[in-house]
Formats: C-alpha cells, structure tokens, sequence
C-alpha cells in the first residue's frame, strides 16, 4: 500500500509543480503555433473598390512577433526540460508524482541511437 501512496512525497512537490509548469507552457505553445498557422493563411481580400497600400518601407510586424513570440516559448520549454530532467532522482524509469488528480508519471529516458558515454535524455510525462 506504501508503494501505491509514493506520489505523495512533500520532497516531490517541487517536481510535481516543475512538471505542470511544463505542461502549461506546452499548452501555450500549442495555442501559439496555431495562433501562427491562422495568420499566415490567405485571407480573402475585402470586396472594396479601392485598396490602400503600406507606406514604403513599412511591412507587417505581426508575424515577426509571433515568430519571436513562438522561439521564446520554444526556448522556455528546454529550460523547463532540462530542469525537470535535472530534479528527477533516478533515470530510464517512471517516478510517480501528484499532478492534482491522483498520480502521474514522470520519467527520462536515454534516447536511442545518441551515444553512451555522453546520453541524451526525453522527458516522457503520463498523466
């Protein structure tokens, strides 16, 4: 029964609100690439008789932003990675940890065909 209850730790609290960090942050990013995808869609162009055109020089600044917006969100979570992978105590296995709704798993795993003297590890989460 002890076994079962091990996702209560107080030590695994960090990691538990490390992990739903991340999982917002990928959330975000999710919503971002969409955001992304339906600013560069073509857009039917307005029925009007006259069109005004930009000023020379001026261009849209929007999907710059979105594009940096996407790069720092993408940058935010490998930081995020890397310290979850960083705080969890053992590697190649599941620890279970307390997401809200009963326990969670949260592991890092060698990733196949990087080398073993210097791995490299995927976070896998299983909520």
């Amino acid at each position: 029964m002890a076994a079962n209850l091990d996702y209560l730790d107080p030590n695994l609290i960090p990691l538990g609100e490390k992990v739903l960090t991340y999982l917002e942050a990928e959330k975000d990013l999710h919503r971002a690439t969409t955001d992304a995808v339906n600013l560069r869609a073509p857009q039917r162009p307005a029925a009007t008789e006259f069109e005004q055109r930009p000023t020379a020089g001026s261009f849209d600044q929007s999907t710059d932003e979105v594009d940096q917006r996407l790069e720092n969100l993408r940058d935010d979570l490998a930081i995020l990675r890397r310290e979850i992978i960083e705080m969890l105590p053992v590697r190649n296995e599941f620890i279970k940890v307390n997401l809200g709704y009963g326990p969670s798993r949260v592991g890092a795993f060698h990733k196949p065909g990087t080398p073993a003297d210097k791995p490299v590890y995927e976070l896998r989460i299983v909520q």
